[in-house]
């Protein structure tokens, strides 16, 4: 029976560990005990330079996670795989995980993606000139910097003594100045 473990790999390396373990599962004809490899990643909308860009930004950064019937070859198989420290588990034994847990690290994307977010419509940009209407740097002025619509927050430049100085705000705790 097949059962979700914990690789521990090179990070940065996660893809590549990925691909080599079920091409060198295929070779070796071991694929119906290799049944799924997975890199736990989201998607996320970022704010570049006025544009949304949507980015993939790993969740387990070092992790593979693998679905797999273990026994001596495909223990092998994985822990000769270039980029590939070892499984995560107890004084070097494989340690499996549930079913629960392993969607659970799947899920987090999913769940963050299903979850209702709040809409605030803003008739600002960056560039330009707002004023602060709550919290500590009330009736303050500045300039918007960046603009994070996944977080709903926006960077002001405010001046403080005389120094411009980033602050990260609600949308709605912003207005454009008249």
């Amino acid at each position: 029976m097949a059962r979700w473990y914990i690789i521990h790999a090179y990070s940065g390396f996660e893809n590549k560990v990925k691909e080599s373990i079920l091409s060198e599962a295929e070779r070796m004809g071991l694929s119906q005990l290799v049944e799924d490899v997975q890199v736990p990643h989201e998607t996320i909308t970022e704010v570049k330079r006025g544009k949304k860009v949507q980015t993939e930004r790993k969740t387990m950064p070092g992790y593979v996670l693998a679905k797999l019937a273990l026994n001596d070859d495909v223990y092998h198989l994985v822990k000769n795989t270039p980029k590939v420290t070892g499984f995560l588990g107890s004084s070097g034994k494989p340690q499996a995980i549930s079913e629960s847990e392993a969607a659970r690290y799947f899920g987090a994307a999913e769940a963050a993606a299903a979850a209702p977010r709040k809409t605030v419509s803003i008739d600002y940009e960056i560039g330009d000139s707002v004023k602060v209407l709550d919290g500590p740097f009330a009736s303050f002025n500045g300039l918007v910097e960046e603009l994070d619509f996944d977080k709903n927050k926006v960077k002001v430049a405010v001046s403080i003594f005389g120094r411009a100085t980033p602050v990260e705000l609600d949308f709605e705790h912003v207005e454009l100045s008249k």
